[in-house]
């Protein structure tokens, strides 16, 4: 039987609801399960703090669930190994532990296995939840060095981005890396545009799932001249919206001048009564912390410059990098 194309619209409201269910019911179930092994883990966790028990339970536990209940998967000594380490990390975070149930085993194990501190954790957790993150997208976050960048981002927020809304120092990085731009080894700023355009997901990805794309080449005008901002967005979080200047190049403290003009166009004629003050990003091949803070010094605009890398940056470099930020803030602490 062919069925006519109208009745895709007729009952489009009907497959909705099928959809919403299954996924309810898929959620439920990774809720139900992460439950399970938070509570097994807890047991494991009591008996081997026993004295009478010691470590032989997590063996003798995973021998009795094989033999007994062998069609019950999954309990293996490894697998309950990691429910205990699952109960013991989260336990005592009166914070955390009761967002563990929103997310699947997977991405736990994830967490789990890719993360040192408990700091680092927590960040991964919370920014699951709130961005609710597939295993795919988790794992990139990961593998691209989230939480590094975070924390090497927040002593470098411009402070006319702060006063406007203390938010703003988690809504936007230092560096992004945007590895899944497919551009050829010589490119200019058009190349980059289109290619951040023609992976506008994977970009909103990097940037934060509360950035709405609004346009590329966005036409304002002032006087009797028209000007094209390269890329507009608005933050649904921070009710502003957001322009990015990019550059093929190291930044230079006259890209700030082009930046501030389009702010000031974007608020008196774009910006809505409700909506906060813009912001600019000029994002940059790379740049020179020194210039950066030169030429922000003065500047009262809501702008700030962050650089792309266009390949994973090595964990270890990061890591490197924030272990020496926080040795430079305990020697200032100590000089004050």
């Amino acid at each position: 039987m062919k069925l006519s194309k109208r009745f895709d619209n007729q009952f489009a409201e009907v497959v909705k609801l099928i959809q919403q269910a299954q996924y309810n019911a898929i959620k439920n179930v990774n809720t139900e399960l992460v439950s399970l092994y938070w509570s097994i883990g807890g047991y494991i966790s009591r008996k081997l703090e026993s004295a009478e028990c010691g470590d032989a339970v997590v063996d003798q536990l995973a021998t009795y669930i094989q033999i007994k209940y062998p069609k019950f998967k999954g309990f293996t000594r490894r697998g309950l190994y990691r429910m205990r380490q699952f109960y013991d990390t989260y336990c005592s975070n009166k914070i955390v532990s009761p967002l563990v149930t929103q997310l699947s085993w997977t991405h736990h194990l994830l967490i789990l296995s890719k993360t040192k501190t408990d700091e680092e954790k927590e960040l991964y957790i919370r920014l699951s939840v709130k961005e609710n993150y597939s295993k795919r997208e988790l794992e990139r976050q990961l593998d691209s060095g989230y939480y590094e960048r975070v924390m090497l981002s927040k002593n470098k927020m411009p402070p006319a981005l702060t006063q406007i809304n203390p938010a703003m120092a988690n809504a936007f990085k230092d560096t992004y890396v945007l590895d899944f731009l497919d551009l050829p080894k010589t490119y200019d700023e058009k190349d980059l545009q289109q290619s951040i355009v023609s992976n506008i997901k994977d970009f909103i990805l990097e940037f934060g799932k509360d950035f709405a794309f609004i346009g590329q080449e966005y036409r304002i005008q002032v006087g009797k001249n028209d000007y094209f901002i390269d890329l507009l967005f608005f933050h649904r979080g921070l009710r502003c919206l957001v322009m990015l200047e990019l550059k093929i190049d190291d930044f230079k403290p006259e890209y700030l001048g082009k930046v501030n003009f389009y702010l000031e166009a974007l608020d008196r004629d774009i910006k809505k009564t409700n909506e906060n003050p813009s912001v600019g990003i000029i994002l940059c091949k790379s740049k020179d912390d020194e210039v950066v803070k030169y030429a922000l010094s003065r500047n009262l605009s809501p702008a700030l410059i962050a650089e792309y890398n266009t390949k994973l940056i090595p964990k270890k470099v990061l890591q490197k990098k924030l272990h020496e930020l926080f040795i430079v803030n305990e020697l200032d602490r100590g000089l004050r």
